[in-house]
This record gives structure tokens, C-alpha cells and sequence, in this order.
């Protein structure tokens, strides 16, 4: 009998080059990581509740006993990366996904305004022409068009995809199915983990109203944040925004909506709410 393996890897057709020199399929394959007790290989995408799926991953396979060791999982993004016959072993395989434009919104609102060490990466990577503090969300925008894949936390989700296919994908939108389908299938109980990030826009009352922000210096944002208020992802967007990102993510944005069977934000009416962090 022919056998044949259904986890087929995604970045192995049309390209002959030893998988050690595979650029794609390496990348992708330092953010697969296994879950030992159920055979599983969850692919993590950061700003994708990524810290909560680390935080219980480590505690799943016994690294971790509790809140007290989170910073651990920090200094540990490797550590339950999966080899080559875990990948093509796995008995289960998901990922999450995010709504392309919550998720590049998310990350300006966390690593831009607040001025962390990706936000300083991000100004030598701009070859420090703004201040961070003055960075706006459409200098910010502008500037992805040439340095797309120069940050894992602005880089395109697929990137990060292993497999041609996953048993299941998840989005962050509907993050409860993931929970209830994890725990059914894998028996893996979800951690959260944003009361110990302390970076989520869950921790912020959302401002009401239209107000644009597209345009506001990243200072201006902050003083928000510390008055215990953020704006709504939605108030970072305009039109030409909205075509931006629309382009610049064009490819996830696609594979978003065809797997996860939800339109984004901006596809359908824009009732765009929360797109806070995880």
C-alpha cells in the first residue's frame, strides 16, 4: 500500500534546494513548535495571541509551572521548535490568524506608540528620519512598502505558515472557537496570558467618536495610553490607508477570508471595534 503523508510542507514545491538552504521553509519552521503530550504543531504569529498560546505551550510541556515564570517564555521562542519528523509526524497541526488590518494597527498602537525595542528597531531600520515619539500611523504604513519582511511583527502571516494545509485555523476575531476546539480536540487548556503582557488594548477604554488618527504623532497616542484610553484601530484608517494595506497585504488578506470564511474589517460594512493585543 502507497503511503502517502497529508502534511505536506509549504515551501518544498518547485524548489529542489536541500531544505537546509530553503530560506522560506527554515523561517517558517523556527516558529513551528510541538505540543509533546498530543503530537501537535501550533505555528505561532506574532501579534496573534501569541504570547498566551507561548505561555500555555510552556506549561503544556512542563517548562513552566505558572504566572511566576512568564518572562521564561521570552527568552524561549526556539526552544519547542519542531524538528523535521515532528512536522511530518504531527497528528494535529493549527495556526491563528488576525485580520490583517486589526493586526498591522495593533502593532503600531503597541510597538510604535509605546516606544519598546521593536520601535527603536524600527527607527534604525528607517534610518532614524523620524523620532519614534513623531512616527505616524501613515509613516509607519508607508514606510512597510520597502520593509515588509524586515520585523516578524509586521511580517506577512503566510510567512509564517509551515504546512500547505492545517487541521484547523483559528482567528483571533473568534478566539472563544479556539479555546472550546483545542480543548476538544487536544485536550490543551488556553492560558490567557494578557493580564501579564500588560500591553493588550483590552486594558484601554476605547475612545468613541470619528476622530482621525492616521496622522497623529505616536507622542500624542501615548499620553492617551497613559490616561487610560486608546483609539479604536478603525480611527487610524482613511481611504487611502485603507488601499494601502489593502495592497501592501494583499496575499493575506486573500488567504484570511478563504480559510477562516470571514470577510475583513474593511471588506464588508467597517464596524470595526477592540483589535486589541493578546
Amino acid at each position: 500500500m502507497m503511503f502517502q503523508n497529508r502534511r505536506l510542507l509549504r515551501y518544498t514545491k518547485d524548489n529542489i534546494l536541500n531544505l537546509a538552504a530553503n530560506a522560506a521553509h527554515q523561517f517558517a519552521s523556527q516558529y513551528a513548535l510541538s505540543i509533546y503530550a498530543s503530537d501537535s504543531i501550533y505555528s505561532f504569529i506574532p501579534k496573534n495571541a501569541c504570547s498566551t498560546m507561548r505561555y500555555t505551550i510552556g506549561a503544556a510541556n512542563g517548562a513552566i509551572a505558572g504566572p511566576e515564570d512568564f518572562n521564561w517564555i521570552h527568552a524561549n521562542n526556539q526552544t519547542f521548535r519542531a524538528t523535521l519528523a515532528e512536522l511530518a509526524k504531527a497528528k494535529y497541526t493549527f495556526a491563528i490568524l488576525r485580520d490583517p488590518y486589526l493586526r498591522v494597527g495593533s502593532c503600531y498602537l503597541d510597538k510604535i506608540v509605546d516606544q519598546t525595542e521593536v520601535g527603536w528597531h524600527y527607527h534604525k531600520l528607517t534610518n532614524y528620519q523620524t523620532a519614534p515619539a513623531m512616527v505616524t500611523f501613515r509613516q509607519f504604513i508607508t514606510s512597510l512598502k520597502s520593509r515588509l519582511r524586515s520585523n516578524e511583527h509586521w511580517r506577512p502571516q503566510t510567512d509564517f505558515l509551515v504546512y500547505q494545509d492545517y487541521d484547523d485555523f483559528f482567528c483571533l476575531e473568534a478566539f472563544s472557537e479556539a479555546i472550546a476546539t483545542l480543548r476538544e480536540r487536544i485536550g490543551l487548556e488556553i492560558l490567557d496570558a494578557r493580564d501579564l503582557t500588560k500591553h493588550g488594548a483590552d486594558r484601554y477604554e476605547p475612545l468613541d467618536g470619528d476622530e482621525l488618527f492616521a496622522d497623529k504623532p505616536a507622542f500624542e497616542i501615548a499620553e492617551l495610553k497613559r490616561a487610560g484610553r486608546i483609539p479604536r484601530v478603525a480611527q487610524l484608517y482613511d481611504a487611502s490607508l485603507i488601499a494601502s494595506v489593502s495592497q501592501i497585504y494583499a496575499g493575506d488578506i486573500a488567504f484570511y477570508s478563504k480559510v477562516t470564511h470571514r470577510a475583513c474589517v474593511f471588506d464588508a460594512k467597517p464596524a470595526l471595534e477592540g483589535g486589541g493585543s493578546r
